[in-house]
């Protein structure tokens, strides 16, 4: 095991839990979670983030016992979501390695060592489930959800909604969490050059769900996917997304007015009556307005290029120069 001790007094891993509506016992939770930890070589640091008031679970934590493991609470004024919840706690975290943890039963307390050992050959390790509890709707649910998600990213996932992952500090401080974010933690690293690596867990008895979700959250998901395909694909090149829509837009609505305009040249049919002539017209415009944006989201990132970076350096070879001095010539 790599050792991961904490240099001058530092902690060798910071664990953030995340705590929003669903959490389980603060006392039991942080029970298992500090007996897990403890085969990590080095000492660890716990932050719990309440995201929005819960008095409750702030008092359970307050009879913890946690030993030489340093316990710090942020209570945040209100609920922002799960990725502010996790930025709040990296910016309080002191480690060069971090781990996020649900704030309910979610794997086997005793696989946080197998996550975080991940972290060798990998900048990033996401948690899988497995074997995974679930009846056939749900075990469908998630198969479309992440095949749909492979299908825009072209990076095959099996488990995203699972709150556990080891990163190092160099991941967190590039790509800036926020909305639902979290959960496409791994794409985002990806995109940035990290290494990411799946790690199967064991998932705790207790992590069952039954019934369905609320329309709402597949809507939501959707809607995630689609940020993130255009985050991975489109950050730099706006027009290109843009600009296809709206040259395809502009294409049929160019073919079919000039059909009507053959139409009433040649064939003397009337326009005026004719909703195609309103419709092919606002295509028109609807493409030429889409093209402009693209060319705007251009602008913008040109402008402000210099302060992006989507890259990483994953080593730095130098070559120093032949320190011998030349003999000096002959007079």
């Amino acid at each position: 095991m790599e050792a991961r001790r904490g240099d001058g007094g530092r902690p060798g891993y910071s664990v953030i839990v995340p705590v929003g509506a669903r959490h389980a016992d603060a006392a039991e939770l942080h029970a298992q979670y500090r007996q897990g930890v403890a085969a990590l070589d080095g000492r660890c640091e716990f932050i719990y983030v309440l995201d929005g008031p819960n008095p409750a679970f702030a008092a359970g934590l307050r009879s913890v016992q946690n030993g030489d493991q340093p316990l710090k609470v942020l209570l945040l004024s209100r609920s922002f979501g799960e990725a502010t919840a996790i930025m709040a706690g990296f910016r309080h975290c002191s480690a060069d390695r971090i781990i996020t943890l649900p704030a309910y039963h979610q794997i086997e307390a005793a696989d946080i060592v197998k996550l975080a050992n991940a972290l060798g050959d990998a900048d990033l390790a996401i948690g899988r489930r497995w074997p995974r509890a679930g009846g056939p709707f749900e075990r469908l649910r998630r198969w479309a959800f992440h095949r749909l998600l492979a299908r825009v990213t072209r990076l095959r996932f099996n488990d995203l909604a699972c709150g556990a992952r080891a990163c190092k500090r160099q991941v967190l401080e590039e790509i800036h969490l926020y909305g639902d974010q979290h959960r496409f933690l791994a794409v985002l690293a990806d995109r940035q050059g990290f290494r990411v690596a799946e790690v199967e867990l064991r998932q705790s008895p207790q992590d069952r769900r039954t019934g369905i979700y609320p329309p709402h959250e597949y809507a939501r998901g959707l809607l995630d996917i689609f940020t993130v395909f255009f985050l991975v694909r489109f950050t730099k090149r706006p027009l290109r997304f843009f600009g296809m829509l709206g040259l395809s837009t502009f294409g049929i609505g160019a073919l079919w007015l000039s059909l009507l305009v053959v139409q009433r040249v040649f064939f003397a049919q009337a326009l005026a009556d004719r909703p195609a002539l309103l419709l092919s017209s606002l295509m028109l415009v609807i493409g030429l307005q889409l093209f402009a944006l693209g060319l705007l989201g251009e602008l913008i990132i040109f402008t402000h290029a210099r302060h992006l970076k989507d890259y990483q350096i994953a080593e730095i070879l130098e070559f120093p120069a032949d320190g011998s001095i030349a003999p000096e010539p002959q007079r």
